[in-house]
């Protein structure tokens, strides 16, 4: 993990339509510019934070992907979530004080650190962001309660449809490959993530594959019928 001087601004960043309310005036903008206090490059398997640590920063994606889980009293874990450039870490603590989750790069990848009491003290000036804090948190809410739905109620090769749409519709929406791209996470963290054994994951997979809707070679995926994958997700 390496700390970075914070030369770039917020409002020049190709992130800052995902991270930043629109139609900031100018001077609105020269405030938030002041708002990352630092970056941070991490590597495979470095932890931007872990569960208990205490919480007094939230994590902008910058590039790059996380995942975040929760450690079991048993010593098992599981994965709640698997995070894209753009997308914001650390809210869990926000309220607590402390992480309720560890977030762990899953290949070399960089955030931008911003103090939540900054954020908090823009907001008042800033409704927009304010009110855009607020979308965030009931975005991760909704995810959440969309998550439970998938482990509750689907069969394996649903939850892995959702999987593959819910990925897509997401690095469509940061103008990325939505059909074609490598995988960050294996198969065993796909798996914790959807409550199916890595048996299941490589059964589901080589019957989709069969089926002629994924291609798949190591981590490399291709998307080959969407609209078919959108059916079996429901």
């Amino acid at each position: 993990m390496k700390n970075l001087p914070n030369h770039s601004k917020c409002s020049q960043c190709v992130m800052a339509q995902f991270c930043l309310p629109l139609g900031l005036s100018p001077k609105e903008i020269i405030e938030i510019d002041q708002l990352v206090s630092e970056k941070i490059q991490l590597n495979k398997g470095d932890a931007i934070y872990r569960q208990g640590d205490h919480s007094e920063s939230i994590f902008s994606i910058r590039h790059g992907s996380f995942k975040t889980e929760i450690s079991l009293p048993d010593g098992r874990g599981q994965i709640l979530g698997f995070h894209l450039p753009g997308e914001f870490l650390g809210l869990d603590g926000v309220g607590s004080k402390q992480y309720q989750t560890q977030a762990v790069a899953l290949e070399a990848s960089e955030v931008c650190v911003m103090k939540f009491s900054q954020f908090e003290k823009y907001a008042l000036d800033i409704p927009s962001l304010q009110i855009h804090l607020y979308q965030i948190l009931n975005h991760e809410i909704t995810n959440d309660q969309k998550h439970l739905l998938t482990l509750g109620s689907l069969s394996a090769e649903e939850k892995m449809a959702c999987f593959f749409v819910n990925l897509s519709e997401r690095r469509a929406l940061r103008g990325l490959n939505s059909t074609e791209f490598d995988l960050s996470m294996g198969r065993e963290e796909i798996g914790s993530f959807l409550g199916i054994q890595i048996e299941t994951v490589s059964r589901v997979l080589s019957k989709l594959s069969e089926a002629g809707l994924i291609q798949i070679k190591q981590k490399h995926l291709k998307l080959i019928d969407l609209d078919e994958l959108h059916k079996i997700a429901g």
